[in-house]
């Protein structure tokens, strides 16, 4: 009778313990199945953020080499804890870095840019987030590697840590070469 009351209490911890691990192993951030990766871009067109000028579109993703597209926006409290990682990437020169500014109002995206600095190589203002809706996000922010054929190679839902950085990332990009 005594064992039968510590069960709930046993497969609680178990369950508890087994999800501790997969949240805190740190290969499980670059390891979620994506079912988002080794397809074209969706299709938009977007302004830049002025002072830039002129229209982008997922063709601009084509290039030379990798192109790392970021969904963020001003008010996102984990897009401002992820920055200096972004701007650690944009030193490195490693790959194209476009920012897709979501439902957000210019001035206070080029406030958080002042401030904060600009990883950006390019800025696209999405103020109904038509474009980073028809990248299947789920919030911002969110990340993924374009590879110069204009391929989504890798997608990274959520802020990226420095470890994600060079454990996730960073290979992506290199695979994305």
């Amino acid at each position: 009778m005594s064992v039968l009351r510590w069960a709930p209490v046993a497969v609680f911890a178990a369950l508890a313990g087994l999800f501790a691990s997969q949240l805190l192993a740190p290969e499980a951030s670059c390891a979620r199945p994506n079912t988002d990766v080794d397809r074209a871009p969706p299709s938009f067109d977007v302004a830049r953020l002025a002072p830039e000028t002129g229209r982008f579109t997922a063709e601009d993703l084509k290039g030379d080499g990798p192109t790392v597209v970021n969904i963020w926006a001003s008010w996102c409290a984990p897009c401002r804890v992820e920055h200096p990682q972004l701007m650690a990437l944009a030193e490195s020169g490693k790959a194209r870095i476009v920012g897709i500014d979501y439902k957000d109002q210019p001035e206070k995206a080029r406030a958080f840019l002042a401030e904060l600095g600009d990883p950006f190589d390019t800025v696209l203002y999405d103020p109904d987030g038509e474009a980073a809706t028809a990248f299947g996000i789920t919030g911002v922010p969110e990340t993924f590697v374009v590879d110069a054929e204009g391929r989504i190679t890798y997608r990274h839902v959520g802020q990226i840590t420095a470890s994600e950085v060079g454990d996730c990332l960073a290979p992506a990009i290199e695979r994305a070469r």
